[in-house]
């Protein structure tokens, strides 16, 4: 159950970013980072996840370093009657790394990893009888993931 913990300050956003860059970065050195004490940091990162502002501590894996080199954004657009079919289709494929449902033309944005171009057509075949896909070849992703600039000023 998440705490009354809603005010996000300044120190909090230090310690987010600092956290975003490394994740398993230990409290003395994030402290050190903050300009605190390594209790106050981890007082402050458990009221932060019992708030459900951090949510996860999480890797960054090289996808190609396990045999799957190739990765595809791919916009699917289930026709009538089978959205539901389609969202059960790519939670249970595996090679789905991502999805978001979306508005507009398509209703699914989904990120996928595959080892070899044939794996492409196996992985999206039983997809093309229910939906409308639409896939692009990622060749390099120069903002992978990251936290938005935040100034505590714009905070609520």
């Amino acid at each position: 159950m998440p705490s009354q913990y809603k005010v996000v300050d300044s120190v909090d956003l230090k310690i987010l970013y600092e956290l975003d860059k490394a994740g398993r970065i230990s409290y003395s050195e994030l402290a050190s980072k903050v300009g605190m004490s390594s209790p106050s940091v981890a007082e402050r990162v458990k009221r932060m996840e019992s708030a459900g502002i951090i949510r996860n501590f999480t890797v960054d894996i090289d996808y190609g370093a396990l045999g799957q080199a190739l990765e595809a954004i791919v916009r699917i657009k289930p026709r009538p009657g089978n959205l539901h079919i389609i969202k059960s289709m790519i939670i249970e494929e595996p090679r789905f790394t991502a999805c978001d449902a979306v508005t507009g033309d398509d209703c699914f944005v989904c990120r996928l990893v595959f080892g070899e171009m044939k794996d492409l057509d196996a992985i999206l075949e039983p997809f093309h009888e229910k939906a409308e896909t639409n896939t692009a070849i990622i060749k390099s992703s120069p903002v992978r993931r990251r936290l938005p600039q935040i100034k505590a000023s714009q905070l609520r």
